[in-house]
């Protein structure tokens, strides 16, 4: 299972996907009470649940490695939840009169790109297997 290189891939993507729960994605004023937040994770349920969902979803694609197809699709259920989740915390950053996208927003590309490198890894696995079922 770990000597596969997308089992790694898939651990960082649940490590960053937990990270995100507590680092920033957006900083400002925040308009109902014009006070400084940080927009996170834990900010409110439309964010942490799918957020959670995500973690657990690609810590349990890990240990899927004998059905590929399936871990195939799981990887692109993540990668479309992870496209969603951004596109919520985009929703929720028109609650704010100003700030700006901290750094730490990039971890969901590197959420994304781990997931298509860990798909990737899993469909040369399963070609490769298919290839040497051909030739028995």
């Amino acid at each position: 299972m770990i000597q596969r290189i997308q089992s790694v891939w898939l651990l960082i993507a649940s490590i960053v996907t937990f990270l995100t729960l507590k680092l920033s994605f957006y900083s400002g004023t925040y308009l109902p009470d014009n006070l400084y937040h940080q927009l996170n994770g834990t900010e409110n349920f439309t964010l942490m649940i799918p957020t959670i969902g995500l973690g657990v979803l690609t810590l349990i694609t890990i240990f899927l490695f004998k059905n590929r197809v399936t871990q195939l699709w799981l990887c692109i259920a993540a990668i479309a939840l992870d496209v969603i989740l951004v596109i919520l915390y985009y929703m929720a950053t028109k609650n704010f009169s100003k700030g700006d996208y901290a750094f730490t927003a990039v971890l969901h590309a590197v959420i994304i790109a781990a997931l298509l490198l860990a798909a990737s890894g899993i469909n040369k696995d399963e070609k490769l297997i298919k290839d040497s079922n051909r030739l028995r």
